[in-house]
């Protein structure tokens, strides 16, 4: 039997996120004073996975090695040694570092499905004992929140991951080039085949104005992708409900993928997108006036205003970005995925030999100091905190040099919320910066655009999809190459060849699924969604929280 997510541990946790948000977000200023120097001269010794983006300045030197890490070994009780894993091939590398005996103590990881399987393999150790016997901090997260609990606890019933608490917010969001629009007369697409249209203006009416054909209308790779995928209704792992069950979305994926293949057949998208794993060329492009309409990640939004719309702006001072609605689509009308509120971050290797270090660096880890520092950089360099006023960032580009690359990752044991509104995510918005301004005006229009009626893409956050045994999660995992809405090589194909249409991709799908054995994880999520999904956190569940969360900031 699955574990269950007791439907009362979900109010709970939304009352308990405000309550704590409306508490001041400041602390004693012995808090956030110079670290002391470790009391003992030898710490205990352990590695910690990080995943590597290939994102980090030149000057700030590796993923494993820069001042964040010297930081989180400077002011923590145990010495980490970081082990960088790609971010796209997270599973590849895990399951690699594993068969050669070198797999981290502690592994930070989001998917699910990748934890799930180690926990099948007996790969990861369960942490109760670790936290009853060595734990302060996160065993204290626990008590105020037993929902973590229940959402680390895996089928055989022991507690196996360690969590945080987000804020849940949409996770990405779509942008459109306002200026290309008033410039040929076009008005915000509110349905596919209008986004469609515009992206064929886009491409084909020089909308930039320099008398030359190098401009797309929309881009296709990465957080493109996924939001087209999120824009119809399905992602990973691909079931969506439909007339009260949960199902395979195959319908919503054939429609996708038609309309992938109208964008890409008419050259309306750069037909190389595929070589694009991590979108870095259609970013560039967006950033160089070639590309009109471009998704992104946006629950950062000071990432996005760095990363994005500054040097946007600096390239094309006079580009003018919006951000719109998901259009509907021929399956139905979306929302964007939200961010996990509750989300399971880490795993403890089953054979560390120093689950105590490990369950050191974990309290830290989960700490309001680290969970400061890694939100707002080093006080005194990179911000400034005044006496009942949330810190203050006195050095951005200093600030987007040396953490912006990657705090997000170390920090994937924080729940920054917890400490109070100065936590959220606009925060670190100036409101002195008018560009920082528009960026918080639309990361607003982001979430006000969410229209509570809708559902979102599958019947929760994927990350909250319930384990499956582990010969269906074979399944599963043994399929996504072929069958996947993001990767399946089957629909890919229908993109990219003429002759080869979605609706016979769809019957190639379903007939590779079936031969695999997919009927019985078919059979396995509608049975479930029948009889058990109140034992997991619905996007019902993610709304009540989203709506909490936004009352506790006034909104």
């Amino acid at each position: 039997m699955l574990h269950e997510l007791k439907r009362a541990a979900v109010p709970l946790l939304a009352a308990g996120v405000m309550i704590v948000a409306l508490a001041s977000c400041t602390a004693s200023p012995s808090y956030y004073g110079a670290v002391d120097a470790p009391k003992t001269s030898t710490r205990d010794k352990i590695t910690v996975t990080i995943y590597d983006r290939g994102n980090i300045p030149s000057s700030e030197g590796t993923i494993e090695n820069n001042k964040i890490t010297k930081w989180i070994n400077d002011a923590g009780l145990v010495k980490a040694r970081f082990v960088a894993v790609p971010r796209s091939q997270s599973e590849q590398k895990l399951n690699a570092l594993f068969a050669s005996g070198e797999a981290p103590d502690l592994i930070l990881e989001y998917a699910p499905q990748i934890k799930d399987t180690l926990i099948d393999r007996k790969l990861l150790r369960p942490i109760d004992d670790m936290i009853e016997k060595y734990s302060t901090t996160y065993k204290q997260l626990l008590t105020q929140y037993p929902v973590l609990r229940k959402a680390g606890t895996a089928a055989d019933g022991k507690l196996y991951q360690f969590g945080r608490i987000n804020e849940t917010i949409p996770t990405r969001g779509l942008f459109i080039r306002a200026d290309w629009l008033k410039k040929l007369h076009l008005s915000v697409p509110t349905t596919t085949e209008e986004l469609y249209m515009v992206a064929k203006a886009f491409t084909e009416q020089d909308p930039d104005g320099n008398g030359r054909n190098d401009t797309y209308g929309i881009a296709l790779s990465y957080n493109s992708g996924y939001v087209l995928s999120e824009m119809f209704g399905v992602t990973y792992p691909d079931f969506v409900v439909r007339d009260g069950e949960l199902v395979h979305g195959w319908d919503n994926i054939e429609a996708l993928t038609a309309f992938k293949r109208k964008l890409y057949s008419e050259g309306l998208v750069d037909r190389e997108f595929l070589s694009d794993k991590n979108g870095a060329r259609a970013k560039q492009d967006f950033l160089n006036d070639r590309i009109g309409i471009y998704m992104d990640q946006f629950n950062v939004p000071i990432t996005f205003y760095t990363d994005t719309y500054a040097p946007l702006k600096r390239n094309v001072p006079n580009a003018e970005l919006m951000v719109i609605p998901y259009p509907a689509t021929p399956v139905g009308r979306f929302n964007s995925v939200f961010v996990n509120p509750i989300q399971m971050t880490a795993v403890v290797n089953a054979e560390t030999k120093h689950p105590e270090a490990v369950m050191k660096y974990v309290d830290f880890a989960a700490s309001e100091k680290f969970m400061k520092t890694m939100y707002y950089g080093f006080e005194g360099v990179h911000s400034k905190t005044e006496p009942g006023k949330c810190p203050v960032v006195t050095d951005l580009d200093k600030w987007r040099t040396e953490f912006n690359y990657a705090t997000g990752d170390f920090a994937m044991l924080a729940s920054p919320i917890l400490a109070g509104n100065c936590y959220y995510a606009t925060e670190k918005l100036s409101p002195r910066d008018p560009m920082q301004r528009e960026i918080k005006s639309m990361f607003e229009l982001n979430s006000e655009y969410v229209d509570l009626s809708l559902p979102i893409a599958g019947p929760t956050n994927s990350e909250q999809m319930p384990q499956l045994p582990k010969e269906l999660q074979a399944i599963l995992t043994g399929t996504k190459n072929q069958v996947d809405v993001d990767s399946g090589d089957i629909w890919i194909k229908a993109i990219v060849t003429p002759d080869y249409t979605p609706e016979q991709a769809k019957r190639d799908a379903i007939a590779a699924w079936e031969q695999a054995g997919g009927r019985q994880v078919d059979d396995w999520y509608r049975n479930f969604y029948a009889h058990d999904k109140d034992s997991i956190i619905l996007t019902k569940d993610i709304y009540s929280i989203f709506k909490e969360q936004r009352a506790a900031q006034g909104k």
